[in-house]
């Protein structure tokens, strides 16, 4: 089985394709003075463009797991998640309230897709 890694660095690779699956690592905001929706607009943008790299799409995501900072952002989070959801497309899903990284991350998200 071959193992192909997409914009890797000393750390880790974004995205990393495997027996036909495309793991990406989990997404965070640019702008973190972004509120949270705003950064899950940015994190979903990442994880389109990822996809694309690796030869999939948001159809094809098969699970996903989120990370918010607080989980009283939870609908706000939602609101963007459910507009960018193709219908009929729904990922299993987690969200879980976690302290992340760095404090001006208030939502993380990670996929996995099929390619």
């Amino acid at each position: 089985m071959s193992i192909q890694r997409l914009q890797t660095n000393a750390r880790m690779s974004q995205a990393v394709i495997a027996n036909g699956f495309v793991f990406l690592a989990g997404q965070v905001a640019s702008d973190t003075a972004a509120d949270v929706a705003g950064q899950t607009a940015q994190i979903v943008a990442k994880i389109d463009a990822l996809l694309k790299e690796a030869s999939s799409d948001k159809t094809r995501i098969v699970q996903a797991t989120i990370w918010l900072a607080d989980h009283k952002t939870f609908a706000e989070m939602n609101t963007v998640w459910d507009a960018w959801v193709p219908e009929g497309h729904a990922p299993a899903r987690a969200c879980v309230e976690s302290a992340l990284a760095f404090p001006p991350y208030t939502v993380e998200i990670g996929v996995i897709a099929v390619v």
